[in-house]
């Protein structure tokens, strides 16, 4: 077996709380779109993906589409990439601090120093991701990752995202170890070749065809990884 070289992880609900994501971030996203689209309305990027919300949902108003699309937990990439600019504006002005599994940073320390090589992969933005990992309760974590990946590179549940996301990555998949509490999600890393580890948060249960673990620390003990 290939010694691991990379950890890939997912964010919701294996770094972050799926409550912060839910209750947090998206209802905060949700209430400020009417404003930040008007206070937005000649910035060239979001002028591209208002766009292409018209492109995916013609006839309808821009906001309603965006509003549909946030009640419905719609991945599409416009609103994704527009959430993530609310976010940012929301964490440069000091009233957002993310949450973060207090197993997660130490762990995460601890891996890059020793030397392993850290990605996430999110239907959220690249630039969301990099937001939640910087404004974390333990620090600005964002430089400990080597890149980001969200849904440019497919679906999260897709074997050939996964092929396509170790392609960008530069490895052999069998070097590569994903990190998730999704089983779907899981499966496809493993069909793409991938390691996989389930993590288990909010007492989840555990699935048969993919090693589990509590925390970071437990996955560190069971992959042969640092422990932090």
């Amino acid at each position: 077996m290939l010694p691991l070289v990379a950890v890939v992880t997912s964010l919701e609900g294996t770094t972050t709380p799926l409550s912060f994501i839910r209750d947090v971030l998206f209802p905060l996203a949700r209430e400020r779109f009417p404003a930040f689209l008007q206070a937005h309305e000649d910035d060239p990027v979001v002028l591209a993906e208002l766009a292409e919300v018209r492109r995916m949902a013609p006839g309808r108003p821009e906001l309603q589409t965006l509003l549909h699309w946030t009640d419905r937990d719609s991945k599409a990439r416009p609103l994704k990439v527009l959430q993530g600019m609310i976010w940012r504006e929301a964490y440069g002005a000091g009233g957002l601090v993310c949450a973060i599994y207090p197993d997660v940073p130490p762990a995460l320390r601890r891996w890059a120093a020793a030397g392993l090589r850290l990605y996430s992969f999110s239907h959220g933005s690249t630039e969301a991701q990099r937001l939640i990992f910087g404004h974390s309760p333990a620090g600005d974590l964002s430089g400990l990752f080597r890149g980001c990946f969200d849904t440019r590179v497919g679906n999260k549940r897709e074997p050939e995202s996964f092929s396509r996301l170790a392609i960008g990555m530069g490895l052999p998949p069998a070097e590569i170890l994903y990190l998730s509490n999704d089983e779907a999600e899981l499966d496809a890393a493993a069909t793409a070749g991938m390691r996989t580890c389930q993590v288990l948060r909010n007492d989840a249960p555990p699935v048969e065809q993919h090693p589990s673990a509590t925390d970071f620390p437990a996955v560190a003990a069971l992959m042969g990884l640092p422990t932090p």
